[in-house]
């Protein structure tokens, strides 16, 4: 694939990138290394110091980052800035957090003093995709540098000048040349740098596919690595919920980002008491949306980022259709005044048949499955009918029902009365095929850490 900047919203392209050379990657791989050796050397504070000020730098810049996430993938105008702000969280959350969650802890044993210490362990690569161009990118740089560790970022080609701009966001930040460096190279170039001697450690966010190589990469190479893969997340409404809220919340849960989020809510079980009055509010809601230029301030849904992915979208909906299911509202292009880019409209489907792609494949754009329960165990059955376990939503004001969905739901994250979300201050990641380890809070920053048991007898007395 050409790393390249295509205007999702006019299909036409915008700017190319020569990938690197061979003898370019070898000294930026090079600079890691010794970079590596200086940054871990420095202290908390002079780590923190330097990441408030990359919030700063974010937050300052926070228009014209937005303009180039959205110029790049689609997103509207108004999410993107929201991105760069979250971005600006992260970075503060650490460096005000860091040295709390690394602190030595002391273990009582035989000897005369025990305790573990979490080290850095040198240059980490990220393998990053293109719908969260920022976030997902802070999300994993800012623990990583305050830990000391140096970062590799190979994002997803069509995402070139974020790339870029988030290791300028660094340097200007403060931290050394070497600290964080952007990687344009192509995918098949990802086992080779993964199996370099001098890259500790891997983590991605993308397909099961990506994940599936990235994984086996690292494993030959005996290397940690961090999965965070697709989610086919269920959204459950039960009798007691607040029927009108949950509609409204599932339409944004579903849209967020165009559709085009792993977490976003794609599959939505309701108890049959409740469904008629759901699924008419929320057809309603979805064919109200405003599909658009997302450069506009009313605009609520955007382009998908790719045509790959609109013709994706538009086989997953067909075949759906053509195996039975109904469909609510949508299920084609949209046509956008003076543009010509990669819309889709909001879209709905219901009684979807088992087997149909609309039934567990995740549908990474604007389309919303719609099933029909009689009850709990129902309901808990068709959330776990898929390969993917990443987050799910259940809205229910029983408390039996909040425990049940707690602890059968196979997730890695379940939120109540709410739509699943990244915090900071919260782990984040998934289970089945939705991939492994954690991101964010106390257990994201030490992923990538030498957990060291340290075993000290004092003669000295």
């Amino acid at each position: 694939m050409p790393i390249e900047t295509r205007n999702p919203a006019t299909g036409q392209l915008v700017r190319r990138f020569e990938e690197l050379g061979d003898a370019e990657l070898e000294s930026r791989l090079a600079r890691a290394a010794q970079a590596f050796r200086e940054h871990r050397k420095t202290s908390f504070a002079w780590r923190a110091v330097r990441m408030r000020r990359a919030a700063e730098v974010l937050e300052r810049d926070k228009e014209k980052l937005g303009e180039l996430m959205t110029l790049e993938m689609g997103k509207t105008l108004r999410s993107a800035v929201a991105e760069a702000e979250k971005c600006a969280w992260v970075c503060r959350y650490y460096a005000e957090t860091a040295e709390l969650h690394l602190a030595d802890e002391i273990v009582p044993s035989s000897a005369t003093r025990s305790w573990i210490r979490y080290l850095p362990i040198g240059p980490v690569l990220a393998v990053m995709p293109w719908n969260f161009p920022f976030w997902q990118v802070f999300r994993f740089a800012a623990p990583a540098l305050m830990a000391g560790n140096v970062g590799l970022l190979k994002h997803a080609s069509n995402v070139p000048q974020c790339a870029l701009a988030i290791e300028s966001v660094f340097r200007e930040a403060g931290f050394a040349e070497g600290v964080f460096q952007t990687l344009l190279i192509g995918s098949s170039r990802v086992g080779r740098v993964i199996g370099d001697a001098r890259v500790e450690a891997v983590t991605l966010t993308g397909s099961e596919g990506a994940g599936r190589e990235v994984g086996a990469a690292a494993g030959r190479a005996v290397k940690k690595s961090v999965l965070e893969l697709g989610g086919s997340d269920p959204f459950i409404v039960m009798p007691s919920a607040d029927v009108a809220q949950a509609a409204r919340t599932a339409v944004s849960a579903r849209c967020i980002n165009n559709g085009q989020s792993c977490i976003a809510a794609k599959r939505f079980i309701v108890h049959e008491r409740a469904y008629p009055e759901f699924e008419r509010r929320f057809v309603e809601a979805m064919r109200g949306l405003r599909v658009g230029d997302p450069m506009k301030a009313d605009t609520d849904v955007g382009p998908l980022a790719s045509e790959q992915g609109l013709r994706e979208v538009e086989e997953q909906v067909s075949r759906s259709v053509a195996m039975g299911a109904r469909l609510l509202c949508g299920g084609r292009r949209a046509s956008v005044p003076g543009l010509s880019g990669w819309f889709y409209e909001p879209s709905a489907l219901a009684d979807i048949p088992p087997g149909a792609p609309a039934y567990g494949e995740e549908v990474f754009g604007p389309v919303a499955s719609l099933f029909r329960v009689r009850d709990v165990d129902e309901a808990i059955a068709l959330a776990n009918a898929t390969t993917f376990g990443l987050g799910a939503s259940a809205w229910t004001q029983d408390e039996g029902e909040r425990r049940r969905f707690v602890e059968e739901i196979e997730a890695g994250q379940t939120f109540i009365n709410a739509p699943v979300a990244s915090d900071p201050r919260l782990p984040f990641g998934g289970a089945k095929r939705s991939g492994y380890g954690r991101e964010l809070s106390q257990v994201g920053i030490r992923e990538f850490v030498n957990l060291k048991t340290v075993y000290l007898i004092d003669h000295s007395g």
